[in-house]
């Protein structure tokens, strides 16, 4: 059973750095892509980054250049490292399993606010 622990979110003002990081325990990820999404009050849950099993990744339009996401298989971790934040970036973020997702975590509330 895989358990997600996602990690770092807070409340930050516009322009500023956070860096999430999620643990999976009870699986080794390595092999899989991993994707961090983000959920923000009355919207569905949309995917911001992916990384495949060899460090190829993808970004959503509205964080490129922003964010980086990266992984380090040997501490089963999958971060996201987040710049120049804005309050659209507001929501509560998770990782998981790209296209067939474990069960979900709690999620990082992420806040971006003045």
């Amino acid at each position: 059973q895989v358990q997600l622990v996602e990690s770092g979110g807070g409340l930050v003002q516009p322009g500023g750095s956070l860096r999430l990081s999620c643990f999976a325990s009870g699986r080794v990820f390595s092999g899989y892509s991993m994707e961090w999404y983000r959920q923000a009050p009355g919207k569905q849950r949309e995917s911001v980054a992916t990384i495949g099993p060899r460090g190829t990744t993808y970004y959503d339009d509205s964080v490129k250049g922003r964010f980086t996401i990266s992984r380090d298989d040997a501490e089963n971790t999958v971060n996201l490292q987040m710049n120049n934040l804005k309050p659209e970036d507001t929501a509560v973020y998770y990782c998981n399993r790209f296209l067939r997702p474990w069960d979900w975590g709690r999620g990082t509330q992420v806040s971006v606010s003045s």
